[in-house]
């Protein structure tokens, strides 16, 4: 049976990393040429990318939680690896909506 606040925090977890992603991909210098060299436009862009980054682990905590999974470690994976390590957790966190929930060990 699918947990639906889980899948809604993994769906806002994704959304939140792909906003980062793209706002950190905007201040690489590949593409730092179509950015306005505007202070302003790039501080938006920064506190865009720190903000959706913290939503991004606010929701992945919260959906490893709502699954009974073990905090600390899904965070420490997502922060630690970042963002390859988030997008991974998304993925893995999904695979295990639909499974039943492991008895705590004694």
């Amino acid at each position: 049976m699918t947990d639906h606040r889980a899948s809604s925090a993994l769906t806002a977890g994704a959304l939140a990393l792909l906003v980062g992603t793209l706002c950190g991909a905007l201040l690489l210098p590949p593409m730092a040429q179509a950015v306005p060299a505007v202070p302003f436009v790039r501080a938006s862009l920064l506190l865009t990318l720190v903000v959706a980054a913290l939503a991004h682990w606010f929701f992945l905590v919260r959906a490893a939680s709502r699954l009974g999974r073990h905090v600390p470690g899904w965070l420490a994976l997502s922060v630690l690896l970042f963002p390859i390590g988030s997008a991974a957790a998304l993925v893995l966190l999904g695979w295990l909506l639909d499974e039943p929930h492991a008895a705590p060990a004694r």
